[in-house]
């Protein structure tokens, strides 16, 4: 019986958070990326063990062009647990973070961490070949583009050629004589 009143306090504590991320989150959609930041980071400050605040601080961080403020918030996001669409947007917002800060190795690291919980997710993918690129894998990287545009495109002159593509991916230095 304990366990249940102490969860039950937990959730009652927890809504005011939660009604202040939905704030920033408000801030942040009409532009207002400083005060979003600034709230944020004040639950942070009285939350430091909420997972979606951080995840929410890094983002805020990364609008505001800190990306290097944003890495500790995700590292620390995804460590406490996310719920699942989070988790994919702070692995997502990592790896981007990485590599704009060049941190190459880290962002295909960061990436094929994210892609192996959620390999249907094609953002994921497709900014997984962003790093591929930095990282002068460019088959790897295009490879991985060309599949995800097949597979995610409503084009129907793409679609047409979606037999070819996929049979070329993997074959754009090939030459056949």
């Amino acid at each position: 019986m304990e366990d249940v009143n102490f969860i039950e306090r937990q959730v009652v504590l927890l809504q005011p958070v939660e009604r202040e991320i939905k704030k920033a989150i408000s801030y942040r959609q009409n532009h207002e990326y400083n005060e979003s930041n600034k709230l944020l980071l004040e639950l942070v400050r009285q939350h430091p063990d909420h997972a979606i605040t951080n995840y929410q601080c890094a983002w805020s961080y990364d609008i505001l062009g800190e990306e290097s403020l944003a890495v500790p918030y995700y590292k620390k996001a995804i460590s406490l647990g996310l719920p699942e669409e989070e988790l994919q947007g702070a692995y997502l917002g990592l790896g981007s973070t990485y590599r704009t800060l060049g941190l190459y190795g880290l962002s295909k690291e960061t990436f094929c961490n994210g892609i192996s919980k959620f390999p249907h997710n094609k953002a994921l993918q497709t900014f997984y070949a962003m790093t591929l690129y930095n990282l002068n894998e460019h088959n790897k990287a295009m490879d991985l583009l060309l599949n995800c545009l097949v597979k995610t495109t409503s084009e129907p002159e793409i679609k047409l050629y979606q037999k070819a593509i996929e049979f070329y991916t993997d074959k754009l230095d090939q030459v056949w004589k």
